[in-house]
This record gives C-alpha cells, sequence and structure tokens, in this order.
C-alpha cells in the first residue's frame, strides 16, 4: 500500500482520479479491505476477552479499546479506532524493521564495531536473556543505533502546516503554509557533523546525543519537541533487545549480491533487498 501511494504521488492529481477503476485503484482497495478485515477481527477477539473478563495484557491496545478511555482520545466510533490501531500498528512495524535492515547492513560492512558490539552484548548479558536492566547499561549499541538513524533515518523528512500566519524569528510565515523539515539533509551535513558527515561512526554519539550535536537541532530521527514520535523509547528498546539476541547468536556479512541503493517508499528501503551471510556461533 506504502508502494502504491509513493507512485500516486508522482502523477498529476486530477479530481476524482482516486474513484476511477484503474488497476492501482483496484488493488488499493483490496489491500485496504484486507488490513481492515484482518484488524477487525483483532479488534473484536480483544474486545470480547475484555468483556468476558479473561486476564488479557493491560498495554496500549488494552487502552484504546477501554470505552471510557478511547472516548478521551477522541476514539468516538469503530472507524475511530480502526485508524488509530493501523496507524500504531504499521507506523511502529515497517519503520523499526526497516531501522533494523540498516543496523544489520551498517555492522556487515563495519565488521570491527559489529565486534565491539558483540563483545558488549556477550559481557552485560552473558548467557542469560536481555532484560531492562541490561539494556539500559549498553554503551556501544546505542552509539550504533543513533549513528544508524542519523545516516539512514525511517523517515527522511516531515512536514507541517501552518494553520495561521506565524512570526519564526526574522521570518514572517504565511497561514497555509507547507513547511518540510528535510531530516536526512541536516543529518548528513557538514556543517553540523564535519567533513566525515557520511562516514559511519558511531563513536561521534560516544558522549550522548547533545554532545554530538552541540545542542543544536540536527538530530531527530523521531521528530522534536512536544510532537515527538510516542514510539521512540519503545523502538530504541525494542531494536536494542533484537540486536543484542542476534549478536550473540551469529555473525554476519553483506553478501557479494548486495547492491546499494536507499529508495523511500513509506521509510527508508533497500531497494534490492538487504541478502546476508549469518554464521551460527559456536
Amino acid at each position: 500500500m506504502a508502494y502504491l501511494a509513493n507512485q500516486t504521488t508522482r502523477m498529476a492529481d486530477l479530481p476524482g482520479a482516486k474513484y476511477l477503476p484503474t488497476k492501482t485503484n483496484r488493488r488499493a482497495k483490496q489491500i485496504m479491505s484486507e488490513v481492515r478485515k484482518r484488524l477487525t477481527a483483532l479488534i473484536k477477539e480483544r474486545a470480547k476477552a475484555i468483556q468476558a473478563g479473561q486476564n488479557v495484557e493491560e498495554n496500549f491496545f488494552h487502552v484504546l479499546l477501554n470505552s471510557e478511555l478511547a472516548e478521551a482520545h477522541g476514539i468516538k466510533n469503530m472507524n475511530d479506532l480502526f485508524g488509530q490501531v493501523k496507524l500504531f500498528y504499521f507506523a511502529g512495524y515497517e519503520s523499526t524493521a526497516n531501522f533494523l535492515v540498516w543496523v544489520m547492513i551498517l555492522l556487515g560492512i563495519h565488521q570491527d564495531w559489529q565486534e565491539r558490539a558483540r563483545q558488549e552484548a556477550f559481557q552485560v548479558f552473558g548467557d542469560r536473556k536481555p532484560d531492562y536492566e541490561g539494556l539500559s547499561q549498553l554503551k556501544v549499541i546505542p552509539m550504533i543505533l543513533n549513528e544508524v538513524l542519523r545516516l539512514y533515518p525511517p523517515v527522511v523528512e516531515l512536514s507541517r502546516l501552518v494553520e495561521e500566519e506565524t512570526k519564526l524569528g526574522e521570518y514572517t510565515i504565511p497561514a497555509d503554509t507547507l513547511l518540510m523539515l528535510p531530516i536526512v539533509i541536516l543529518h548528513r551535513d557538514p556543517e553540523y557533523w564535519g567533513d566525515d558527515a557520511n562516514e559511519f561512526k558511531p563513536d561521534r554519539f560516544a558522549e550522548g546525543v547533545l554532545k554530538a550535536t552541540k545542542g543544536r537541532p540536527a538530530f531527530f530521527p523521531f521528530g522534536w519537541g512536544p510532537r515527538v514520535c510516542i514510539g521512540q523509547n519503545y523502538s530504541l528498546l525494542e531494536a536494542k533487545l533484537v540486536l543484542s539476541n542476534i549478536l550473540r547468536t551469529f555473525s554476519f556479512e553483506l553478501s557479494p549480491t548486495y547492491t546499494h541503493a536507499p529508495y523511500v517508499v513509506f521509510t527508508v528501503q533497500p531497494q534490492h533487498g538487504a541478502p546476508l551471510i549469518l554464521r551460527k556461533l559456536k
């Protein structure tokens, strides 16, 4: 669906075009019907369990299904609920999954950093399953994750519509102006990151994001300010957990068939895939 949406942005927006029975429109309708069917089944199954008084995990999904809390969040009907579930599922899954793909690609290229991260994972966790306390002790792996997010942020730009005339420093921005924040450009700007801005150097984050950016808003893979992505901490925690498990189980390198071609669909993806050679550790 993201691919089809991306294709439509390259075409002229003719009034009523989305209602024409074109191949793209028919396929988009089919996909959305299937998505709605699956998520609706998931919603009904959880709602039924809650009504039956079954012991269910009280996660964010549970909050959305709780009628009083849902209404407090502006969810008044099934369409609102469906939209929220769809947003959290796809925005959370797609972005983190592709983020981890780029982590694997870059560590497949930079074997020295892969080994440093592996040693840290073994040192902190040994043979036990990663836990929250251990994940909070990691130093090298967060540096690597931040550097990957700098070079290949899942979302390359953010757009904001100015609803009323706004004074911003010396500029006056008229109402109904669409502003674009080019994340990927600022993340690679030599003015902020130096002449090696396009190079993979995780140690630039050795003392944290604030030191790396010198306090300037030059690193915002999850957005910035009061509208920062609600899933930022969860996504980073998930990435640390997954990477720690992979590093303690496999060593890996890029296949010779890999072709480097970052490509934007909904998120930044390797256009020709990311073939890896994995070797199980003894």
